[in-house]
């Protein structure tokens, strides 16, 4: 099994964590002091040196924070973590449900006579500081800038990561470093910027086509950057990364220590782009009035994926399809009560390394059986390990990072005999993930437009989950990938070649859940007879081919239309995979995808 990274704390750990934390906040005459999940460069997943908010309250999850005050801690979470946040952090911090309860409020209601609230200003936006000071006007209530101060009480944090890079060959790029930062530079000089500042690493990798080791599960290594808008790339990295990698970066990048950023930002001349969502505040603070708001330059181009990005891709998908088949195929042949969870992520992390074009999995694989496949981004443990039992649903999350793709997928699949009301669930995400995969939209429309669409079969029974339809996929890159999104809340158009996953779900604490997942791409859609000439629509191509669990469909709640749309994405799986796979595998195949 792949290794895991997390630095996380025991429930016996958090109270004299939470204390030490607390003497702290009154040393440095603080009411408060906020601990996100987050680092220097707003990515969502962090170097072990950066799990604070994991170190000191035991929550793993992948968004949240804490906000320790002298005699609350509450973490807050969205409705992804509800059920996980439970399981995990002692009886010394509160969960708080967010956004429904957000920070400034639930300052406003601990802290009814003001106080001082500290924070990192490395750790913070600029748009996330500007927003809770909006909302804290007249409170008396006001944030801080101030040291780490986890980090003080944290005596035995691991060090920064200085993992080495390497060049992303072009054959999986698609595009030169020189092409792209000459174009990002064109667009600079048509805003009126003089540059802009990258602190997000995927952004980073992307433009100057290397990739890294700091981050577990996502290639990239941690650093600064200033595109100027002549297409010079002032680098802030430890040397020790991008060592022997000179020629590659070529004349118009200058490597820089990452300790001499700040002080670099002090000689720009202004306007500088920065991007209020991702930079930390501090860099606004250097930059003041020569500041200039405005997207990440590399954030669009990176989302719109280019031809052999989209090859690399959907060629990436058919091979980890063949693990993936190796896996059902296994299952389909154990007793219910003969296998646990553990031994599911390890046959398919097993499965997938049999791939020399294998880098590592893409984030922890999900393997959740029964109550636990309610948890939405259950992770097994020692502790938590279980059989997976007779009328269980399994719900199993995974990926792989491949030089020439990421992969994310999700199939859920009966352990014997599933009772009626669990098939029932099934087959309407089953509708909801093929009324997504079937439409049409106007260009122009973003995910909060047509997400709904995933959602419909579920909302007409009176239920729904708690977390977005799909997100943005990378290559090669972060399985979680911005700006493109299907969610309520991306006000981000949909382009051709943005790649994002097409994942309904549906879960009942403390019985089970069911989530199934796709990743699609955007294209353009071939105009039909009736449709008006000046109106231009988008569809998606399915990259993910790997069969869904046909026990756990009731087909008379299937239209004709989506039978035969799951005939035919069930005919391209057999007739992708069967000549990758052995003879035993493809016998298990061609019945796993029979017509219904």
């Amino acid at each position: 099994m792949f290794q895991s990274f997390a630095v996380t704390a025991r429930p016996e750990q958090g109270p004299p964590r939470l204390a030490a934390l607390r003497e702290e906040m009154t040393v440095e005459n603080l009411d408060g002091f906020l601990v996100p999940r987050a680092d220097a460069h707003q990515g969502e997943y962090v170097a072990p040196r950066d799990e604070r908010l994991s170190w000191l309250t035991g929550f793993t999850g992948s968004a949240g924070f804490c906000a320790v005050l002298p005699d609350v801690a509450g973490v807050f979470i969205d409705g992804r973590y509800r059920t996980q946040v439970k399981r995990q952090v002692a009886e010394h911090f509160t969960p708080v449900p967010w956004p429904d309860i957000t920070l400034t409020d639930w300052l406003k209601e601990k802290l009814p006579q003001g106080g001082r609230v500290g924070f990192d200003p490395w750790l913070h936006t600029l748009g996330e500081i500007r927003a809770a000071e909006k909302a804290l006007k007249g409170t008396g209530i006001s944030l801080v800038r101030s040291p780490n101060l986890v980090d003080r009480v944290w005596t035995d944090q691991p060090a920064p990561p200085a993992e080495p890079a390497r060049p992303h060959p072009m054959e999986f790029a698609g595009e030169s470093a020189e092409s792209k930062c000459d174009r990002l530079a064109a667009e600079l000089l048509k805003s009126g910027h003089r540059a802009a500042v990258i602190t997000m690493p995927d952004s980073i990798m992307w433009l100057l086509n290397i990739r890294g080791a700091d981050i577990p599960r996502n290639p990239l290594a941690q650093g600064f950057a200033v595109l100027h808008d002549d297409g010079r790339v002032d680098l802030y990295m430890d040397p020790r990364k991008i060592d022997g990698l000179g020629e590659h970066l070529g004349e118009r990048v200058v490597a820089h220590p990452p300790e001499t950023f700040l002080g670099a930002l002090d000689t720009l001349t202004g306007p500088v782009r920065v991007d209020p969502a991702s930079v930390p505040q501090i860099v606004a603070d250097v930059l003041a009035d020569r500041l200039a708001e405005g997207a990440d330059p590399c954030a669009l181009p990176k989302a719109r994926k280019n031809a052999a990005e989209i090859a690399g891709t959907a060629e990436a998908h058919l091979r980890d399809a063949v693990a993936m088949v190796d896996l059902l195929y296994w299952l389909d042949s154990q007793a219910p009560g003969t296998v646990t969870e553990t031994q599911v992520v390890t046959r398919l992390e097993d499965a997938r390394r049999r791939d020399n074009s294998l880098q590592d999995i893409s984030f922890e694989t999900i393997a959740g059986t029964g109550p636990n496949g309610a948890v939405m981004h259950y992770r097994v443990t020692e502790e938590s390990d279980s059989l997976l039992e007779d009328g269980h649903l399994l719900v199993l999350d995974s990926g792989g990072q491949y030089l020439d793709g990421t992969t994310d997928i999700t199939r859920t699949v009966p352990v014997g005999t599933v009772g009626d009301e669990e098939k029932a669930c099934f087959t309407r995400v089953l509708k909801g993930m093929i009324a997504m995969s079937m439409l049409r939209w106007p260009v122009g429309l973003a995910g909060r437009d047509i997400e709904c669409v995933a959602r419909m079969p579920l909302w007409l029974a009176g239920q729904d989950f708690n977390h977005g339809v799909g997100h943005g996929v990378g290559t090669y890159l972060n399985v979680h990938e911005g700006p493109q999104r299907l969610s309520r809340v991306s006000h981000v158009p949909l382009e051709p070649g943005m790649i994002l996953s097409n994942e309904p779900g549906y879960y009942r604490e403390g019985s089970f859940g069911i989530r199934l997942e796709n990743l699609v791409v955007v294209e353009q859609a071939p105009a039909l007879r009736t449709s008006d000439p000046e109106r231009a629509m988008l569809q998606w191509r399915t990259l993910t081919y790997v069969p869904i669990d046909r026990r756990l469909v009731v087909v008379d709640m299937l239209s004709r239309e989506e039978r035969d749309w799951l005939n035919a994405y069930h005919r391209d799986v057999a007739d992708k995979l069967a000549p990758r796979l052995g003879e035993e595998a493809r016998m298990w195949l061609d019945a796993a995808t029979a017509p219904i």
